[in-house]
């Protein structure tokens, strides 16, 4: 290591609630994250967790076994890979309330975001959520409990009358929440210190926070994505927090998933600025505060969101991230140790890193300019086969001959990348993730492309001939 990290612990997070890696593919990803710098990993879980009982309705289609999770376990284990899990449970429950089941606990009937924490049965549900996940995660030393973005809180009836009393506050009533829950994680499973976002905390009065008990039940997670994070200003909410009586305090990043909700590929740069940025901060605020950082992979913005970057292009940002944080920057030094280290001459072209990475750089690149280059700015297809053309299937046949050899020979180009972009992504994920990204990112550009193929077809039939004109021949009379 060329210098020392201010960050010991650095886990790298694993959002399932889009795109869940097969198992098998993890098996291959940990050794990476290992040799990489991880030590650990945040492993998000959602509706991918084998819930029981009356729970077992939030299972997504391929959620995984409980034999799964433990090899899962084991794997991260091999790889000295410490795990961290993540359960919902207050914001961002839109996997739970979406289900008839459970909508009667939202805080707004009309949204699945946010529990409504003044029902007994709300406390209730997130009890069975941790001890669940507990359960398959005995002897964790942590256990992340979410509570960022609470959506709507104080909005909902109950909590509107509740407001209305002079001492009760928003602030108080997150407060009351995330008291309740992190105080059943520490009653029933000991040695597990809950771990908390710190979006909701950070224009708490600080008085206020110091008197709810919450800084000695939890440590929060100070999150920032931006490649402009604000050193100052996150020191300053470091003193705050410290101040409140919270003994740790932990940072997050991001390497993928935060710059837009339908990125395809993750802006290598941003993100390692982001990590110097958080670099900056942890040597410039007080001493040891930070034990340690959780490197971000958002795989959805919430659970009705589009996919954006996948975990296998994501890679390159990762590796460059992780290795920024064991060296403490991203010098030319530690950008040539990356490249080295994932095969590529360049991060800038990073052809080879895998199959799934190339072919979707390919895809995301190329795939809609090249169908937009031929439908919109192709001399003929905009001069003779307008829309106005192909609505009445008028075309010259000339024009055929100029519009139909290249619309082919992109269509069959194109249809044999995604082809073995199909192949490479069933190795990593499971059918239900292929056919979303494909829809999303493939099938529009191809049925553009198609339609007008197909416009061309419909064009170029031959015209029935009319029937030949009547006369005294039709009768066999003579003239």
């Amino acid at each position: 290591m060329s210098r020392a990290t201010p960050f010991q612990m650095r886990f790298v997070h694993l959002d399932l609630k889009g795109a869940p890696p097969k198992v098998s593919y993890l098996s291959e990803v940990f050794p990476l994250l290992h040799a990489l710098g991880a030590n650990g990993l945040l492993i998000e879980y959602e509706d991918m967790f084998p819930y029981e009982g009356r729970l077992m309705l939030l299972r997504a289609k391929h959620a995984y076994s409980p034999s799964e999770v433990a090899e899962i376990l084991r794997l991260a284990k091999l790889n000295e890979l410490e795990v961290v899990p993540l359960v919902q449970t207050f914001g961002h429950m839109e996997f739970v309330l979406k289900h008839a089941a459970f909508a009667h606990l939202r805080e707004v009937a009309l949204f699945p975001n946010t529990l409504n924490p003044h029902e007994a049965e709300s406390l209730a549900l997130v009890k069975d959520m941790v001890d669940q996940i507990m359960g398959l995660h005995r002897g964790a030393r942590w256990l992340h409990i979410g509570c960022d973005e609470v959506y709507y809180l104080g909005e909902g009836e109950t909590s509107k009358q509740w407001l209305q009393q002079e001492q009760n506050s928003l602030a108080k009533l997150c407060l009351s929440h995330m008291q309740a829950v992190a105080s059943h994680v520490l009653a029933q499973h000991p040695g597990t210190t809950p771990l908390v976002w710190d979006d909701m905390l950070r224009d708490i009065p600080q008085e206020q926070l110091k008197a709810s008990g919450v800084p000695q039940l939890v440590e929060p997670v100070l999150w920032d994505y931006g490649a402009d994070l604000d050193v100052h200003s996150k020191i300053f909410l470091m003193g705050k927090y410290q101040e409140c009586g919270f003994q740790s305090l932990w940072a997050a990043s991001a390497f993928k998933g935060a710059t837009g909700a339908s990125q395809a590929l993750p802006p290598i740069e941003h993100h390692v600025r982001n990590h110097e940025q958080w670099l900056q901060v942890a040597v410039s605020g007080p001493v040891d505060t930070l034990q340690g950082i959780i490197l971000t992979g958002w795989q959805r913005y919430d659970h009705f969101s589009v996919l954006c970057e996948l975990l296998p292009v994501g890679i390159p940002s990762l590796a460059a991230c992780l290795q920024s944080l064991v060296h403490g920057g991203f010098a030319e030094d530690v950008k040539l140790r990356v490249e080295h280290f994932l095969g590529v001459s360049s991060l800038e072209i990073m052809d080879t890193v895998s199959d799934i990475h190339a072919l979707v750089t390919q895809v995301s690149l190329h795939l809609r300019s090249s169908v937009d280059t031929l439908l919109e700015r192709n001399r003929y297809v905009t001069g003779w086969f307008s829309p106005y053309h192909r609505r009445r299937k008028l075309i010259h046949p000339v024009m055929i001959q100029h519009i139909q050899p290249e619309a082919l020979s992109l269509l069959s180009r194109w249809s044999n990348l995604v082809q073995q972009l199909e192949a490479a992504l069933q190795l990593a994920f499971y059918p239900d993730t292929i056919e979303e990204w494909l829809e999303e990112n493939v099938l529009p550009s191809m049925q553009r492309l198609q339609g007008l193929l197909q416009d061309l077809g419909e064009a170029a039939a031959p015209l029935p001939l009319p029937p030949p004109p009547s006369s005294c021949w039709d009768t066999g009379q003579n003239p």
